[in-house]
């Protein structure tokens, strides 16, 4: 009895502590992003509730409202801070102006002049709204409305929301940083997936594995799905990892090419020939096709775990030595994948470098620890 004990309380123990695993995993994190967003906007939003309506604050809704606008569309830590700023700014600037123009109606008691005054705001907000103050520009208009209604609110209402767009503000603010999702993981393991996917395609193609239409397409529109996916991500890893966007659009470019290169070696003279002209090709680009290999899985294993040390990139590409002494005894249909895939290894090899370079900037745990230390 006391031995079934033991084990229910082992497996107990267990159970939470792959629970806490999970949650703290950066990569469980990254795979339930969506999810987690989702349980933090909706504790956020029944908070909201709790903390106005719970204790019979006037027009509670507009904490919620508030709420959602703060934080509803933020999902990676390197934007919440610069948007979470400017979407307080601008719902604070809109309060006050909405106060305001409560205070000139009941000073002039004309609701013409509130409607022009309103739509001055509204017109001004308009132009800024389409710059790179946009949600400032906005959320001030947004915000003055809900205040100041059409200027027919009186002051306490006006004074009550304005309080509500507060505390939403605030508790926006309080779970935004709770189980921050960071981009620079995404852009992390999105790059290593497609750098294994590369390598798995570069090796099926000189293998001469049959890869059908169907799949061949199927693959590349995942690839390029993925890169499309680390474009919009980009922004964000540059402000969480203090590298400049400059670095990681030549990360993106390489990528590019080194996807482009293998669109064009699938759709080559090299698909088209016979076992006899494979097997040659495979004598006499063996050692840097599997050189090219391993490196874009050295790279996608470095990207995956953030540890060059034990899941390294090597320091040193073998590329050089390893196509210096390749003799071009290829039939002339065979000459163009050769160098093509002489490109190839140039483009991984220079991605490569890059990773090494940025890759103390990139593993967010160790970038973190140095920023404390110094």
């Amino acid at each position: 009895m006391a031995s079934a004990d033991s084990r229910t309380v082992i497996a107990r123990r267990s159970a939470i502590s792959r629970m806490v695993r999970m949650v703290t995993s950066p990569y469980y994190r990254y795979r339930h992003a969506k999810m987690l967003h989702s349980l933090r906007v909706g504790l956020a939003m029944l908070v909201s509730i709790l903390a106005t309506t719970g204790i019979d604050i006037p027009h509670g809704i507009w904490s919620s409202v508030t709420l959602l606008v703060v934080i509803g569309g933020l999902q990676h830590h390197g934007n919440i801070r610069k948007k979470a700023a400017e979407r307080a700014a601008g719902t604070l600037l809109g309060a006050s102006i909405g106060l305001l123009l409560i205070l000139q109606q009941n000073l002039f008691g004309s609701l013409p002049l509130t409607y022009v005054l309103m739509s001055i705001v509204a017109a001004i907000c308009a132009w800024f709204a389409i710059g790179s103050s946009g949600y400032i520009g906005l959320l001030t208009a947004i915000t003055m409305c809900i205040v100041a209604g059409h200027g027919d609110n009186l002051i306490d209402v006006g004074l009550w929301r304005t309080l509500n767009v507060l505390i939403g503000i605030v508790i926006a603010l309080a779970f935004s940083f709770a189980l921050p999702l960071h981009a620079t993981y995404s852009w992390r393991y999105g790059l290593a997936t497609n750098l294994r996917e590369c390598a798995r395609i570069y090796t099926r193609l000189l293998e001469g594995e049959t890869i059908t239409d169907e799949e061949q397409v199927k693959r590349f529109l995942a690839i390029n799905k993925r890169l499309v996916q680390l474009r919009s991500l980009m922004p964000s890893v540059a402000k969480e990892i203090d590298v400049p966007l400059a670095t990681l659009d030549e990360i993106q470019r390489l990528h590019r090419s080194v996807l482009s290169s293998l669109e064009l070696l699938a759709t080559g003279s090299l698909m088209r020939s016979d076992a006899v002209a494979r097997a040659a090709y495979a004598q006499e680009c063996g050692a840097e096709v599997h050189a090219v290999r391993g490196i874009l899985l050295a790279m996608a294993r470095a990207l995956r775990f953030g540890r060059v040390t034990h899941f390294g990139i090597p320091a040193a590409a073998p590329l050089a030595q390893a196509h210096s002494d390749i003799a071009l005894e290829l039939p002339r249909d065979l000459q163009g994948p050769y160098w093509l895939g002489q490109r190839l290894a140039e483009q991984v090899d220079r991605l490569r470098v890059l990773l090494l370079e940025t890759e103390p900037n990139w593993n967010i745990e160790r970038h973190s620890r140095a920023l404390l230390q110094v």
